[in-house]
């Protein structure tokens, strides 16, 4: 049986990240994959400037396209606002080839990567003994990385407490003329799709075009439709390809703990992603970063790692989300007062959310006075 001091299940941006950040230490790490590298993975593949100027080494290898520019459409009574930095705000990426150059830098330091390797169960102890389909792993930590589902999360004994909402992206290729108009910005239609937005991404020779619901209704929304009427919002009349991709995002963390029984919970697996715009590549490499320092940090002592990763979320990462879901709620739910100040301080907004991708600012803590007051102002 192949032993390890880690094994990470998931070679996303957490797994990966984490496993290159183990690397350097010296610690034997091991990432278990139930595919074989490259594979697709649904995701928009907006990857902000925040999360790529810490990124360890140069990604430009699987830049798709950069863009310094943001357009984002609130309804047709509002003029839509553009946004730009000397950065590029959102680095376009496809998720096969983003994620395999990680997991190639972790390799060349020394990890081990087993591929078609699924976990089908893990028996906990003072080791841990991860029973896959192509034989038995032990480990002392557990990295899981395995995503918005994250059957390792299960298995460990956690309950459901994140807020999971749909999202529907389809990979189309559209007449050449469609593709030059809508492949200069990146954009965004708020309320393309109630509760949530319209995204049109631009790829090297594609467009990423999806529709989701950013925050927990209990009301029926039917995607396909929305996407289809979003196409028209488009001007998309002639589809070449199409390849259409349902998913799930958290957008509210877990409410009870990150780890137990020596598994770490990292990325969306620990319901990471941005509760406001659910983009969610930052904080899955931040997360297995931290996941990792927690385990070198602690000279691999499962107390002092638990301790360390927990406290590392909830002086980086946490806070953020928790104001960020809130703001969600009242961005979403409560668009006529939204708009209301939008009309007057749309373009402040605008450039406010372009700082938080640009990792340039945060969620204001008294974000409640600062919307009453500027409500207060736009009314009075």
């Amino acid at each position: 049986m192949k032993s390890f001091d880690v094994a990470i299940i998931g070679s996303g941006p957490a797994g990966a990240s984490a496993a290159f950040e183990l690397s350097k230490s010296g610690i034997s790490t091991v990432i278990i994959e139930k595919e074989t590298l490259p594979r697709y993975k649904t995701c928009g593949g907006g990857f902000v400037f925040r999360g790529r100027k810490n990124m360890p080494f140069d990604i430009a290898s699987v830049v798709e396209k950069e863009f310094h520019s943001i357009d984002t459409y609130f309804s047709k009574k509002h003029p839509h606002l553009t946004t730009t930095r000397d950065q590029p705000i959102i680095t376009m990426v496809m998720r096969d080839a983003f994620d395999n150059l990680i997991v190639e830098k972790a390799k060349e330091n020394g990890v081990t990567l087993l591929q078609n390797h699924k976990v089908e169960n893990i028996t906990f102890g003072d080791t841990q003994i991860l029973h896959t389909t192509e034989g038995d792993i032990e480990a002392k930590f557990i990295i899981a990385a395995d995503g918005a589902l994250s059957p390792i999360a299960k298995i460990a004994g956690w309950k459901e407490t994140r807020t999971i909402i749909p999202a529907l992206e389809y990979e189309i290729e559209v007449p050449k003329a469609d593709f030059e108009r809508l492949s200069q910005n990146v954009r965004f239609d708020i309320d393309a799709i109630p509760y949530g937005y319209g995204w049109c991404f631009p790829k090297k020779n594609h467009l990423s075009v999806g529709v989701g619901v950013f925050t927990k209704t209990n009301k029926k929304i039917n995607l396909k439709e929305h996407y289809a009427t979003y196409l028209q919002t488009l001007g998309i009349t002639e589809i070449l390809s199409e390849a259409a991709h349902g998913f799930v995002i958290p957008v509210t963390p877990r409410t009870d703990i990150f780890v137990q029984k020596n598994v770490f919970l990292t990325g969306d697996a620990a319901g990471l992603a941005d509760p406001l715009v659910a983009e969610g590549i930052s904080n899955a490499i931040l997360s297995g970063v931290q996941a990792a320092q927690a385990i070198i940090e602690s000279n691999l002592d499962s107390e002092k790692a638990a301790a360390l990763y927990t406290a590392k979320l909830e002086e980086t990462i946490l806070p953020e989300i928790r104001i960020g879901a809130k703001l969600s709620y009242h961005f979403y739910h409560q668009s006529t007062f939204r708009n209301i100040v939008l009309k007057k301080y749309g373009q402040f907004v605008a450039e406010a959310m372009t700082d938080l991708f640009m990792g340039e600012r945060t969620y204001p803590a008294d974000y409640k006075a600062s919307v009453t007051r500027k409500i207060k102002e736009a009314i009075f």
